[in-house]
């Protein structure tokens, strides 16, 4: 079982640096963000709940609030819950998509949230075309302005998982 003590080292070792928790009941919550081979700066939180029967969710927010083309947005959403059957997509109450892996917090493993960060960059970085629009003004992405990518110890530890994500 990985607890909540065990996270900031963890992420640490794959060069991930994350604020100070928050703490609320039972709940510990870090911020973070996160760099893929093509999505720099996805911001991601861990949620570390130690209740019985709690979970550890993985969660980052896609894209800002959509505003008006929300329906076509809900249906592409929905569309990817199919296509990538490990993480589930939503909107927020505050209309930003989000994507989210959840597991057991009983049962988490260090390796089992490791690929869970990488699964929600190796997402973001497949679904960055399709995204364009929602996260850059005029929908094109930014040039790549080169240096290296934070927590690249990350992306490197987890084998053939691109080749996995889709069902």
């Amino acid at each position: 079982m990985l607890s909540a003590a065990e996270i900031p080292a963890l992420l640490a070792s794959f060069g991930a640096t994350a604020a100070t928790p928050h703490r609320r009941e039972d709940a510990t919550v870090w911020d973070l963000e996160l760099d893929g081979n093509v999505r720099r700066a996805l911001r991601v939180s861990i949620i570390h709940d130690a209740r019985p029967g709690g979970a550890l969710i993985v969660w980052a927010m896609l894209a800002p609030p959509l505003g008006d083309g929300i329906r076509a947005a809900y249906r592409r959403l929905l569309q990817w819950n199919d296509r990538f059957p490990f993480v589930k997509f939503a909107i927020a109450d505050d209309g930003r998509p989000t994507m989210s892996v959840e597991l057991r917090a009983a049962d988490a493993t260090a390796e089992q949230l490791r690929e869970a960060l990488a699964r929600i960059l190796l997402i973001a970085d497949a679904l960055v075309s399709e995204t364009a629009e929602w996260i850059w003004i005029g929908g094109r992405v930014p040039p790549d302005p080169g240096g290296e990518r934070r927590n690249r110890p990350l992306l490197a530890r987890v084998g053939d998982l691109a080749e996995r994500l889709e069902g």
